[in-house]
């Protein structure tokens, strides 16, 4: 299956998609905006899951799981050399640090989360290797697509929602000057607040935090609905002059043809 193309004609739901009903093994790459993902799978089914710089390692998906403590940690990595995850976690399950379906558990959840941070990437470019099969040194999963898939939908439907109460991440926040009280902030909410400020638009603020367009979206869209923050122009951002602005409003500056277009759409209101 020859399967190339940009983000903006197919949806990362709509490749997986594909994957899914074609049963394909192999590997698809995306170049993101800012990293690149490895997805591998086996017969249509998910079975590893990279994005960037993190290696994704069955230590350090154990211990952000909370399966290991950070001295195990320090421990497993320290000895661990050239051993592969494979080898690793026999030796795990066998010193009774954790059992086999918490390997497999966690390592599903683990790569399930990259795949909703790729459903949020709407710029960037795909292939499809069919030769680039699941690393051999790392555990591979088998997990069903569809649920994924419908999950991924309705992130798509959200993000959708979404832009339409926050158009532009090029705008930015401040405070509203009615006093609040009692308001619990949640860390990633605190992440946004704390860089609040006319000078700051959403999307430097989303780029400081290494938040995805539908995170930021979301945060931004319940501290607006908490009445903390409201939408401004940018300090720096240029001020639209009457111009500029009828400029826009017409994709013509002849009165002759503005004024036949307005006859067109009249009639074709008119027809409804």
């Amino acid at each position: 299956m020859a399967l190339r193309g940009n983000l903006r004609d197919f949806t990362v739901t709509q490749l997986l998609n594909l994957i899914n009903l074609a049963s394909k093994t192999g590997t698809l790459i995306v170049d993101g905006s800012s990293e690149q993902a490895y997805i591998s799978f086996r017969e249509g089914k998910l079975a590893y899951a990279r994005i960037g710089k993190d290696d994704g390692s069955l230590a350090s998906v154990l211990y952000k799981a909370n399966k290991i403590n950070v001295n195990q940690y320090k421990a497993i990595a320290d000895r661990a050399g050239q051993m592969t995850d494979k080898e690793l976690g026999l030796l795990l399950i066998n010193a009774g640090y954790v059992s086999q379906d918490d390997i497999l558990i966690n390592l599903q959840g683990y790569f399930t989360d990259l795949i909703r941070k790729l459903f949020t990437w709407v710029e960037g470019v795909f292939r499809f290797e069919n030769d680039i099969l699941p690393p051999e040194d790392r555990i591979n999963v088998r997990l069903d697509l569809e649920n994924i898939i419908i999950e991924g939908s309705r992130q798509l439907r959200e993000l959708e929602q979404l832009q339409d109460e926050i158009p532009s991440l090029d705008m930015a926040l401040k405070f509203t000057e009615r006093p609040l009280t009692n308001v619990n902030l949640s860390v990633d909410e605190w992440k946004v607040v704390k860089f609040v400020d006319p000078k700051n638009s959403m999307r430097q603020i989303a780029k400081t935090n290494k938040l995805t367009e539908i995170e930021v979206r979301r945060i931004v869209y319940g501290l607006l609905q908490a009445g903390l923050v409201e939408l401004v122009r940018p300090n720096d951002a240029p001020v639209p002059t009457a111009a500029t602005t009828n400029a826009k409003a017409f994709p013509t500056q002849d009165k002759e043809e503005q004024k036949s277009l307005i006859n067109k759409l009249i009639g074709r209101i008119r027809k409804i």
